[in-house]
């Protein structure tokens, strides 16, 4: 017999009281931190307040990276960065500038639209929004009519599996890879096996978890011994990039910031943290990136 406290009900089994956890409004799951909450609000206030999540309150949404939540937040609200607070307008946000001592700074203005910003680079991530940029670059893919404004874009649609061609996260960085001779953004020294000039999967990527992960109480992860409520969550958690090694870098010599996924990368390079996207051979290189992905039979 299992046992639900919050509830003070008996169930036959365990995978019974996890599936009534799954169905229940007492029961507001955080998956990533593996958490219960009593209710919708208290799982609300950790998302408000936990860091490992990129949260807008005032949409009630959630983004799986703090560069999409900054954009979406550039975009969509009257948002002071520094206090973490939105207003109604942008009178308000103004005022609010004017009247805070933390803000000694001059406003950053995109004329097309009339908004102001706090810095360079929320200028940037708003004029590299949908506002200001053309969905041009159209998806190589067999099959797929969908375009992007940005290469990051584009490898964020190949590495979600979301293509219409079925390219994987995999097939891409096999793809780099072997087109990045030189290693201008890839590490040699994390790519795993194979032959020079390719690049062998994890093994997480390829493998599956079986019932076997059972150890009685949840489903284990055999790497992390992270623990989930049903297989498949345990499957999602393999196949994502937890695990894999940060097999690309950036190439500027004073930042070599590493990342698991192209689109990091791409990102990081778009956004211009560390001025790399200044130097005109990164630019080559990420031109030749977004025509190589022409080049895709699938």
């Amino acid at each position: 017999m299992a046992y639900c406290d919050r509830c003070m009900r008996y169930f036959a089994h365990d995978r019974a009281l996890e599936q009534h956890k799954e169905d229940s409004n007492n029961h507001w799951d955080c998956d990533d931190c593996d958490l219960d909450f009593e209710s919708y609000d208290l799982r609300r206030q950790h998302y408000i307040q936990s860091r490992n999540h990129h949260y807008c309150k005032e949409c009630d949404r959630l983004f799986n990276s703090e560069e999409g939540r900054r954009q979406h937040m550039d975009a969509k609200h009257w948002y002071c960065e520094t206090h973490d607070r939105t207003f109604r307008s942008e009178e308000g946000l103004h005022s609010h500038y004017r009247q805070s001592s933390d803000h000694h700074f001059c406003h950053i203005h995109c004329t097309d639209c009339n908004r102001t910003f706090q810095n360079e680079s929320n200028l940037r991530h708003h004029l590299n929004s949908k506002l200001h940029r053309p969905n041009t670059i159209r998806c190589p893919g067999r099959g797929c009519k969908r375009s992007f404004v940005s290469p990051s874009a584009l490898t964020l649609h190949f590495e979600s599996g979301s293509c219409a061609s079925r390219m994987t996260r995999e097939q891409l960085n096999k793809l780099v890879v072997r087109a990045d001779k030189n290693n201008y953004i890839t590490n040699p020294a994390r790519l795993l096996g194979g032959p020079p000039g390719e690049y062998e999967p994890p093994l997480t990527s390829t493998t599956w978890a079986t019932e076997r992960s059972w150890n009685g109480e949840a489903y284990e992860c055999f790497l992390c011994n992270s623990t989930f409520k049903t297989l498949e969550r345990l499957n999602q958690h393999l196949q994502s990039p937890r695990h894999e090694d940060k097999i690309y870098r950036c190439p500027k010599q004073d930042c070599r910031t590493e990342f698991v996924t192209l689109s990091g990368l791409c990102q990081h390079v778009e956004g211009g943290s560390c001025g790399v996207r200044m130097f005109k051979q990164v630019q080559n290189v990420m031109e030749s990136l977004t025509r190589g992905f022409n080049a895709i039979t699938i």
